[in-house]
């Protein structure tokens, strides 16, 4: 039986300066807007669970992905200069299935997926990945093999244009897809 559902147990602190320094800013759920709490957030502690940060409010912009741990400057460890938004990923047990394509509205190529991928041209010998189904589980998908560059959180649903999607990922391919389980957390 699949269940995705709230992890009550996350948490994730932001502090205005690095090193954990000014006003600080708990959060345990998705925060659209952060702006109300903070003038800026430059570093950050994941107590529990795991977070989707953004650069812009409403989950746009660049994002990065945040497990337990200590975020002590931003700009030294990942090239972010702030963070206006967070979104809390439910943690999911069960099955994990998403169908990729090679075009947008799920042209091309079809291919489902059950693990994880650290090379879409190696495995599939398909060059682009335009279009996607998140049947089941959450899933960061990178846009260079090996998990490596820009990444994009997918939850369960349709996503029939990367390109028109405006989470900052405009002009991006999606080279390699990770899931997010349990040793995520």
């Amino acid at each position: 039986m699949t269940s995705t559902g709230m992890n009550m147990n996350s948490k994730i602190t932001f502090y205005e300066d690095r090193n954990f320094q000014g006003r600080s800013y708990e959060c345990m759920s998705n925060c659209p807007d952060m702006s109300s709490y903070l003038s800026r957030c430059q570093s950050c502690r994941v107590e529990s669970g795991c977070f989707m940060v953004y650069d812009r409010p409403n989950y746009m912009g660049s994002q990065w992905f945040m497990r337990r741990g200590e975020y002590s400057d931003y700009q030294r460890m990942m090239g972010m200069n702030d963070i206006r938004s967070c979104r809390m990923i439910p943690m999911h047990r069960g099955p994990y299935r998403m169908r990729i394509y090679e075009r947008e509205n799920f042209g091309g190529q079809m291919h489902e997926m059950m693990d994880d991928c650290d090379d879409v041209m190696g495995r599939y010998r398909m060059s682009n990945c335009m279009s996607c189904n998140v049947m089941d589980g959450h899933w960061l998908m990178y846009e260079q093999p090996q998990y490596r560059g820009r990444m994009m959180y997918m939850r369960p649903g349709e996503y029939r244009n990367f390109n028109q999607m405006s989470m900052g990922s405009m002009g991006m391919r999606f080279m390699s897809m990770r899931r997010i389980n349990e040793s995520c957390y």
